[in-house]
């Protein structure tokens, strides 16, 4: 499986798991049906995540959920001002402003990753 596909379905397994009621159908979209940008995108972050964790040698594995999904967090906002000249507020929004959902789910995506690695 390529590396943006398993970020994709990580997180398509955390909004599943984590959003409060029914989620946007955009939200669950599977990775076939992902627009280009967002599987490039993916396949960035799960690059970034999966170099860090090789960097510190395993000891990424030591970090808080929090801080897991955090640098999740921060990668992805990268790639939104990469791909967008002016990105909706949503998709660039600080850690403190994510929903509690959102957060849990890029924790989960940084687990899964490192379970790959």
């Amino acid at each position: 499986m390529n590396d943006g596909r398993i970020f994709r379905e990580a997180w398509i397994d955390g909004v599943n798991k984590h959003y409060p009621g029914d989620p946007k159908p955009g939200y669950v979209t599977p990775w076939d049906e992902t627009p280009a940008w967002e599987r490039e995108a993916a396949t960035a972050v799960y690059g970034q995540v999966r170099d860090f964790i090789e960097a510190s040698g395993g000891h990424a594995a030591r970090l808080t959920r929090e801080q897991k999904g955090r640098f999740v967090a921060i990668c992805w906002t990268a790639q939104m001002f990469r791909h967008f000249e002016d990105p909706k507020p949503g998709y660039v929004a600080d850690w403190s402003d994510l929903p509690a959902w959102q957060r849990e789910t890029d924790a989960d995506i940084f687990e899964r990753i490192e379970g790959t690695v």
